[in-house]
């Protein structure tokens, strides 16, 4: 049999060449995608009445919606899709196909208001409920009734066209997901101010508002996380592609506004307001009073926590509400309760009869979630619940974020880096495959040294891509000390396996042994060296010692024994 024939039918090669096709599959490689990708779809805006949506974090990149055409006119680049909303008008109705759906848009026009000192009386129409006096008259039923209002003359004037609403980037041509660095966009670090008490609040509250609140807005493709450095000091780490650094900020630093209104009435807001959200067990959880049940749809599971409000906004909210009656089924207020965060409607509840007969400060709030089976309802049920009190939560957030460092990222940048790496990378092959050709004069050693050391590259972003790591400058400087420590371990083997006779080593077990014990100390060594990485910096090197990790356990444990394997059969022929 050839050497060839029995280099594949090694068990060490062939789970080798398995995972570098399973990497393959992972980083999908499609270098003739076309369309540009939508990353966010701003909230209210024309694309995000007809139905657009952003991509979401976990979606892997080739396969987030992508803009095909406008109007039957293919877009094939950002230039194509700007150049084309140009030639857009006020109100105008356009068709956009994307690789998903298609969809039917009517831009909304630009409006300037200018208020005049005159004043005016105008007319409304409006719904309301029983026992209302409207204009001085009691409205005993459900009724249609008109307002007479006096207010500024006002003058509009269409000015241009709103944007659509749409943020694209470059459809991505593999899964590979590219940190700030390459792609563009802000990464802020925050610290918080003074102590946060884990009685009340923690850091994850923090993290979970600010994304939520990132997310309100339209922003999805973000990360939030927590960073500490080796001297102990907690930070909020944030990244959000795309967008410039005043808006981030301004975004993640501000303590946010959260508002509950009943129709346009104000019943309470946060900070004063809302003196406690619970999130202990014995005040929020699946309700115990409900509990779970099934229909022919499927499974359904309450949940319930405790708000306490202060005796201020109890009684604004029992002044506002007392005169408006039970709904058909007698249990809740006849309107629900409306959350606004930031002036953006995030949800809507009912409002519990007894609020209707005295101010109350102690408020459970309840909901129900379903789901295809029971343990999918009681975790659709808790997610819900974790969400409604996070809206509650980030309407103030616990304590005051200092932003203590600041990067902001042109994606021209990223780009060009991409473009300068790829080609040091050509050129850094070259010289290694010259440099091992004259050391070993065997052109059978160099190749597959030099595949391997490819092979593992690839692994190391399939891997990646896997696990949605993001691949940085950081990450980048891992795979370069990996690849270096691979070729440095490969050097080992070949010398055990071409110069064994020289120090008398005779076994072909005994030369690798001797390599491995080599290539396993420098691995252990490594990784140990690899832990503090994980802190330093505030976590901004974290990509570096993740990529080395995955790089040198690789090579330790697939693609060096296969390697050694190769050179085996090749020494022996």
């Amino acid at each position: 049999m050839s050497s060839i024939g029995r280099i594949f039918k090694s068990f060490r090669v062939l789970l080798a060449l398995a995972l570098l096709i399973i990497s393959l599959i992972a980083i999908a490689p499609n270098p003739w995608i076309e369309g540009v990708a939508i990353t966010s779809v701003d909230p209210g805006s024309a694309a995000d009445i007809a139905g657009m949506g952003g991509a979401a974090p976990s979606e892997a990149p080739t396969s987030r919606e992508r803009i095909t055409n406008i109007n039957n006119m293919p877009i094939k680049s950002a230039e194509d899709y700007y150049e084309l909303i140009q030639l857009l008008e006020p109100n105008q109705t356009i068709s956009i196909t994307t690789n998903k759906a298609h969809y039917r848009l009517t831009t909304q026009p630009e409006v300037k208001v200018t208020v005049l000192p005159e004043l005016e009386e105008i007319t409304i129409q409006e719904v309301v409920p029983l026992n209302i006096t409207v204009n001085g008259t009691v409205v005993e039923s459900n009724d249609t009734v008109n307002r007479t209002l006096t207010v500024n003359k006002t003058i509009s004037e269409v000015v241009g066209m709103k944007d659509l609403g749409i943020r694209i980037a470059k459809a991505a041509t593999t899964n590979i997901r590219k940190g700030l660095d390459l792609q563009g966009g802000t990464r802020v670090l925050l610290k918080p101010e003074g102590n946060i008490s884990p009685e009340s609040y923690s850091v994850d509250d923090i993290i979970q508002g600010m994304r939520y609140r990132l997310d309100v807005f339209g922003l999805k493709d973000i990360v939030v996380r927590t960073a500490d450095d080796l001297s102990g000091n907690r930070y909020i780490l944030v990244e959000v592609a795309g967008v410039n650094e005043e808006e981030v900020k301004e975004l993640i630093q501000s303590e946010g506004k959260f508002e509950a209104k009943v129709g346009e009435t104000l019943l309470f807001s946060g900070g004063d307001d809302i003196v406690d959200v619970c999130k202990s067990g014995t005040c929020s959880g699946l309700d115990p009073d409900r509990g779970c049940g099934q229909t022919a749809e499927g499974w359904f599971c309450g949940f319930r926590f405790a708000v306490t409000l202060s005796q201020e906004a109890a009684d604004r909210q029992y002044a506002a509400i007392k005169d408006l009656g039970k709904d058909p089924t007698g249990s809740y207020v006849s309107k629900q309760l409306d959350l606004y965060l930031d002036d953006v409607l995030v949800d809507s509840l009912n409002i519990g009869a007894e609020f209707l007969e005295a101010p109350v400060t102690s408020a459970r709030i309840t909901g129900t979630e379903s789901g295809a089976t029971r343990d999918l309802a009681m975790d659709s049920a808790v997610s819900e619940m974790s969400r409604l009190q996070t809206i509650l939560i980030t309407g103030k957030l616990p304590v005051k974020l200092e932003a203590v460092r600041t990067d902001s990222i042109s994606p021209v940048f990223g780009e060009r880096f991409i473009k300068n790496a790829f080609l040091i990378a050509i050129v850094a092959v070259v010289v290694i495959a010259g440099v091992l050709m004259f050391i070993y004069r065997k052109l059978k050693i160099a190749i597959p040294m030099m595949l391997t050391s490819l092979s593992e590259i690839v692994m190391m972003l399939g891997i990646a891509s896997l696990i949605g790591w993001n691949i940085d400058l950081a990450a980048i400087a891992g795979i370069i000390a990996a690849v270096g420590t691979g070729v440095n371990d490969q050097i080992i083997i070949t010398d055990e396996a071409l110069r064994g006779e020289l120090r008398r080593v005779y076994s072909w077990k005994a030369k690798i042994k001797s390599a491995f014990f080599i290539i396993m100390g420098a691995y252990f060594t490594t990784a140990v060296a690899m832990i503090p990485l994980f802190f330093a910096g505030a976590g901004l090197l974290r990509g570096f010692a993740v990529i080395t990790l995955i790089g040198i356990t690789l090579g330790v444990f697939i693609t060096r024994p296969a390697y050694a394997k190769i050179v085996e059969i090749l020494v022996k022929e």
